[in-house]
Parts: C-alpha cells; sequence; structure tokens
C-alpha cells in the first residue's frame, strides 16, 4: 500500500513514499506537464521532505503525462509571480535553489524520462544523479535560445560538465530536440533503455540503492559533488539572464509567433518545438 503526501487523485506533483528508503515524484500536470511559479510550493515541500528524512536513501522522478516528462516554464504567468518568490535556502532564485538543493541532498535522485523533459524537464533531469531515458519516447531539450531566451534553470553550467563545451553549446545553440538514443551516445543521460524496460531497470537499480546504507550513499554523493557540481555563483546569473531575455521585445514576438501557432496548447508546436523554433523566421 502506497503512502502518499497528497491523496491519490490530487494532480500537480505527487510524492509516494513506496518504503520508507525509495520515494516516486510524479508529474501530473495535464495536458502538457508545464511547469510554473504556481508549482515551486509543491516542489519545495517534497524537496525539503528529501532533504530532511531521516530514512529515505533513493528517489525517483516521473511523470502520469503521457508524452510529457515535464516542459518548458508557464509563460503565461505574470512575470511578477515568478520574481515576487522570495530567494531559497541556498539565497539563490527559488526554481535554481529547488534544482541545487536536489543535486546537494543526501539521496540518490533518478529522472525517469518517458516523453518530452524540455526546459525545466532537461534542468530537473540534469539536476538529478542519474537520467534514464526511453529509446522511443524521451526526448530532452534546452529549446530557449530559438525563442530568444536564455535558459535559467542551470544548464550552462551543468551540461559542459556532463558532455564537454562543444556538444553543451550545440544542445543549447541548436534549441532542437535531442533523442533518447543520442542522449545517451553524448552523456546526457546514462543510458536510453526500449520503453519496455525502462520502469523495470530504473526500479531495480533505486530497490537495489534503497538496499544500503544511507551514511555510506550520502558520503559517497557529497564527495563525487566536490568534483562535479557547479558553485552556486555558477548558477546564480542564469535565472537572471532568463528573466532579462523575456521581457525583450525580440523574445516577446517570438514567443508571441509560438503562442499563434499553438504553443501551450496540446499539438504540434509542443511535440515537436525543436522544430518549430527552428522556423520562427519562416
Amino acid at each position: 500500500m502506497l503512502k502518499l503526501l497528497k491523496p491519490a487523485a490530487t494532480r500537480g506533483i505527487r510524492l509516494q513514499r513506496r518504503t520508507p528508503f525509495y520515494w516516486r515524484v510524479t508529474f501530473d500536470l495535464p495536458p502538457l506537464n508545464i511547469f510554473g511559479p504556481e508549482n515551486i510550493p509543491q516542489l519545495n515541500e517534497i524537496i525539503t521532505a528529501i532533504e530532511t528524512d531521516p530514512q529515505v536513501k533513493v528517489v525517483v522522478f516521473d511523470s502520469a503525462v503521457e508524452g510529457f516528462f515535464l516542459t518548458h516554464y508557464n509563460f503565461f504567468a505574470p512575470l511578477e509571480e515568478s520574481t515576487k518568490i522570495p530567494p531559497g535556502a541556498t539565497g539563490l532564485q527559488a526554481l535554481p535553489d529547488l534544482l541545487v538543493r536536489l543535486s546537494r541532498a543526501p539521496v540518490a535522485s533518478i529522472a525517469m524520462v518517458r516523453g518530452r523533459a524540455t526546459g525545466v524537464g532537461s534542468e530537473l533531469a540534469l539536476a538529478s544523479d542519474m537520467r534514464f531515458a526511453s529509446r522511443e519516447n524521451a526526448i530532452l531539450s534546452q529549446w530557449e535560445v530559438g525563442a530568444g531566451l536564455v535558459p535559467g534553470g542551470g544548464p550552462m553550467a551543468r551540461l559542459p560538465r556532463l558532455i564537454g563545451r562543444g556538444r553543451a553549446l550545440e544542445v543549447l545553440l541548436g534549441a532542437d530536440d535531442i533523442s533518447g538514443d543520442l542522449a545517451e551516445r553524448y552523456g546526457y543521460v546514462n543510458r536510453s533503455l526500449t520503453d519496455a524496460e525502462l520502469d523495470g531497470f530504473v526500479d531495480a537499480l533505486a530497490t537495489r540503492i534503497a538496499s544500503f546504507d544511507k551514511q555510506a550513499i550520502a558520503e559517497t554523493k557529497r564527495l563525487v559533488n566536490v568534483a562535479s557540481l557547479p558553485s552556486d555563483a555558477d548558477i546564480a546569473p542564469e535565472w537572471d539572464a532568463f528573466l532579462a531575455s523575456v521581457q525583450r521585445p525580440a523574445s516577446q514576438s517570438r514567443i508571441k509567433i509560438l503562442l499563434d501557432r499553438g504553443f501551450h496548447r496540446p499539438g504540434d508546436v509542443e511535440n515537436r518545438l525543436g522544430y518549430h523554433v527552428g522556423r520562427l523566421n519562416n
């Protein structure tokens, strides 16, 4: 029997304690799993639980929305809804704060990417300790430059450390969709697996880690973090650059074109965002 932080019927971001040691966080924000300032308090509650629970050892992030792991920021939310949220415990703005805290939490975190991990979804996957993708159904992207935006959740600091400078610039400046197989070849994800294998593989790995000693997990992760994580000073400028870029007339024009063509609504633009941002001048 699953223990739930919220009732099972509640849509939003659900935390399931499969066991005291192994948790699942499920994004259920239909129809597109768009993330916005309205979702930050709930994710903050979950990240705080992950940081402070004395027993949890591993957490898996997944999605209940077919075709979408977690997508871009909510561009219908007034900008002040984002800017009025106070900085988090790290001193960073709210979203980067949550992602940094996830990376540093004394718990192994796994992103199970099935569907589109676009913008915020990619950034959450990058902030997780491990990423596993559906070969047939995973798409990762940092699409923002194609719309005249600067990504805000840390990918400029994280991607070069993960996949190298050249490939990071290809992902960020190309602003195109990256399949699960290509993501594996680049090191953007640990592995791509067939969709039929993905759940079983991730569950087995999480169950295995959950059987180990929590202090050994936490200490090993802490020492890996020393060698691999960007500093807060590397992360901080990205959110400010994102907020500034959203307000530029050129970006506003490109986002309006996307909205007119179907952005933020179920359909081809959201399903093939990389294709469409490459054709905004057409």
